[in-house]
């Protein structure tokens, strides 16, 4: 038997009026795996949460959970009868119950279910927590209960939306930490939307950039980050530097010099330059001097803003202990092969 993905969704298109929310949506999100879509606001992404959870209908398209369709020309099963769990953006609890019952809401009255009540209490870390109320909770605790809600019924799928985005930055890494060991431990698959990139690449094992109601690129983190196949993708995820340039035998000229490229290509292209891959030095002889023009310091790193002839910005990202300041001159370059896009000006 051929294993089923968790959650299979095939072009799937929502219209609000004149309005395309999305347009052709096609994953998969495998079982036992952590899903981001990412994509700016308004690109489609809550939708196709909304569509996949069973609280929209799309115009056209399929959904399928563990083999089962859910969605399709004629097919339009309730969200209760999906099998799905849902964390919403603001966790939604219920304010005058307890712990215990928030999370045993879904589930039928019985003593199995209140066993499967202290089940996912421990696994999310909260087991002496069942009698306190939600306001006597942190955000992070609150966030592990609505977690604890969506896993209580073995769910195929769990759906999350922007689920860090109402935690303060000083907690956020740590919760997105404890929900990925939470979700590893219960093996069950789970989408998340964010328009965090971040977030996105921390958490998620396959991650799904969302533009314009299109899921236009799905992979690893690592994958899509070091080979997006188009040039919108390059310039969404992560910070990038499009230099114009010339290709011809697995290299091209840019104002950076010549570098090798990820792939063979020709004539006029766009070239991607991540500013991790920027090499600083002093300059020396008839080197090409840059400007520094701006420093911002993080304390993990630096990112400086480089002056070139041409008058175009390179952003560098070095580590905390280079010198540079602004005003200083220095030399540039590039030592790993570049990926670049056919420019079609």
């Amino acid at each position: 038997m051929v294993d089923q993905p968790a959650v299979q969704c095939d072009s799937l298109a929502k219209s609000y009026g004149a309005i395309s929310a999305i347009t052709g949506i096609s994953f998969a999100a495998e079982e036992g795996t952590l899903m981001a879509l990412v994509g700016p606001s308004g690109c489609g992404k809550t939708t196709t949460l909304r569509v996949i959870a069973g609280f929209e209908a799309p115009d056209t398209g399929t959904v399928v959970i563990r083999g089962n369709l859910v969605n399709g020309p004629s097919t339009f099963l309730s969200p209760d009868r999906r099998k799905v769990g849902m964390v919403f953006q603001d966790y939604a609890l219920f304010p005058h119950l307890s712990v215990r019952q928030n999370i045993g809401f879904g589930l039928p009255r019985g003593a199995k279910n209140q066993f499967r009540v202290d089940e996912v209490l421990d696994l999310v870390g909260l087991s002496g927590a069942g009698g306190r109320q939600p306001h006597e909770l942190s955000g992070g605790e609150q966030q592990r209960v609505a977690l604890a809600r969506a896993l209580a019924p073995s769910p195929a799928v769990v759906l999350m939306d922007e689920p860090f985005s109402n935690l303060d930055a000083s907690l956020r890494a740590k919760v997105r930490t404890d929900v990925r060991h939470i979700l590893k431990a219960a093996g069950t698959a789970a989408i998340f939307v964010t328009h965090d990139q971040d977030e996105a690449l921390s958490l998620a094992d396959e991650v799904g950039i969302m533009l314009d109601g299109c899921v236009v690129q799905v992979g690893a983190p690592s994958n899509v980050y070091a080979h997006p196949e188009s040039l919108a993708v390059a310039s969404f995820l992560g910070d990038a530097n499009i230099l114009p340039g010339e290709a011809t035998n697995g290299r091209v000229t840019t104002e950076l010099g010549i570098l090798n490229t990820t792939k063979p290509s020709s004539g006029h292209v766009s070239v991607l330059v991540r500013p991790e891959e920027v090499n600083l030095g002093h300059v020396v002889d008839d080197q090409e001097r840059y400007q520094v023009i701006e420093k911002d310091f993080y304390g993990h790193d630096q990112m400086l803003q480089l002056r070139m002839p041409s008058g175009r910005v390179l952003r560098v990202r070095c580590g905390p202990g280079h010198l540079a300041n602004p005003g200083d001159w220095v030399s540039a370059s590039v030592s790993t092969p570049v990926t670049t896009f056919a420019d079609h000006r």
